[in-house]
């Protein structure tokens, strides 16, 4: 079993900036391919970005240019670096983790909004 903890969600205003943190209970976080996911109040779960083993990373078109996904291998943690935030970028924020038997485990999510 797998532990995943988001924290640094928050109130932010449009054009600001939040960093999330995903730490992973596992020995090594650079080993797995890590992705990040959000869900808006009435939607559904939706992609993020994802990073791979080799460091490779992918955006969705909704946050391409604005948000930057990377590791922290010393702290085992998944950061995602969020700017110039809009209003349609509140939602739950979900870690998720994908292990070598291929099971895969969420966090508990972290609330992100932007208000004025």
């Amino acid at each position: 079993q797998v532990q995943l903890v988001e924290s640094g969600g928050g109130l932010v205003q449009p054009g600001g900036s939040l960093r999330l943190s995903c730490e992973a209970s596992v020995k090594d976080i650079s080993s797995y391919f890590m992705a990040w996911y959000r869900q808006a109040p009435g939607k559904e779960r939706e992609f993020v970005a994802f990073i791979t083993t080799a460091d490779t990373t992918n955006y969705s078109d909704a946050v391409k240019g604005r948000f930057t996904i990377s590791r922290d291998n010393a702290k085992n943690t998944v950061l995602l670096q969020m700017n110039s935030l809009k209003f349609e970028d509140t939602a739950v924020y979900y870690c998720r983790i994908y292990t070598r038997d291929g099971l895969t485990y969420w966090g508990q999510g972290t609330q992100v909004a932007v208000s004025s």
